[in-house]
């Protein structure tokens, strides 16, 4: 017995390009952007890779598309809940974001300094990085006088998420006390009572 092709399902240009992105972002969680294959992204959607660069005009088009969706994936999980205090705030967004850069380590060191045959857009991550000083600055109500002190804050968190050891009982909560602190010191505010 002949075994029947699976149907294909027209979609508009707009819904094939998410299914690609969506594709490219599950790869994304087991590999580097660098190792992410247009042949089997393609193979998976069901489509030729020729299709695929219908949608995107060349490999690097379809990496940034995919970063540019991980960075958004970032922002999105690394939100602090409404209605809290704005210190707590910002504290439960460093804890999210520790969380999210010890989930997915090895590819958020892929995406933010390359390496391997993909070169993306440095302001992709950059504005990653701003993204995050401006919601600092939004929690807690600062002028963009402070964005150059929330822009390098952001890079501190960042640089000590990625060396951070392998998690122990309290490191999680110590390190998000000494992030806010820096903050804190940063922006010359007394800690609180």
């Amino acid at each position: 017995m002949r075994e029947e092709a699976p149907r294909r399902t027209r979609m508009t240009q707009d819904e094939r390009r998410r299914q690609l992105v969506g594709i490219g972002l599950r790869m994304l969680v087991e590999r580097p952007i660098q190792e992410l294959a247009i042949d089997e992204v393609a193979k998976e959607a069901g489509i030729s890779r020729g299709l695929l660069f219908h949608y995107f005009p060349n490999k690097t088009a379809f990496h940034e598309a995919v970063v540019a969706a991980a960075a958004r994936r970032v922002l999105r999980n690394t939100a602090p809940d409404e209605g809290l205090e704005p210190w707590a705030a910002v504290a439960q967004f460093v804890e999210r974001y520790l969380e999210q850069v010890e989930r997915r380590r090895d590819s958020y060191l892929a995406l933010v300094f390359g390496g391997g045959p993909v070169t993306l857009d440095g302001a992709l991550v950059a504005d990653l990085r701003a993204s995050m000083g401006e919601r600092v600055r939004a929690l807690l109500d600062l002028s963009e006088v402070h964005a150059p002190t929330t822009r390098s804050w952001t890079a501190y968190v960042e640089d000590r998420a990625l060396n951070r050891t392998p998690v122990r009982e309290g490191a999680l909560a110590e390190e998000t006390d000494h992030c806010v602190r820096a903050l804190r010191a940063l922006l010359d505010l007394d800690p609180p009572e």
